[in-house]
């Protein structure tokens, strides 16, 4: 177990720096729901989904 441990160490780092950075994306993303803030951050007059980000017919 040790050996294949110390064989894929390069490899279960890279996984583990990208289970963090996508953990730190996902946390990003929901304390933005939380605020009511848009996940694009764009202009959404100029968006072809617009209408359906704000239902409450704020642009």
């Amino acid at each position: 177990m040790m050996n294949w441990f110390i064989n894929n160490l390069g490899t279960l780092f890279v996984l583990f720096v990208l289970i963090v950075i996508i953990s730190l994306i996902i946390i990003s993303m929901i304390r933005n729901k939380k605020k009511g803030k848009s996940s694009c951050g764009c202009n959404c007059s100029s968006c072809p989904a617009g209408g359906a980000c704000h239902k409450n017919g704020h642009s």
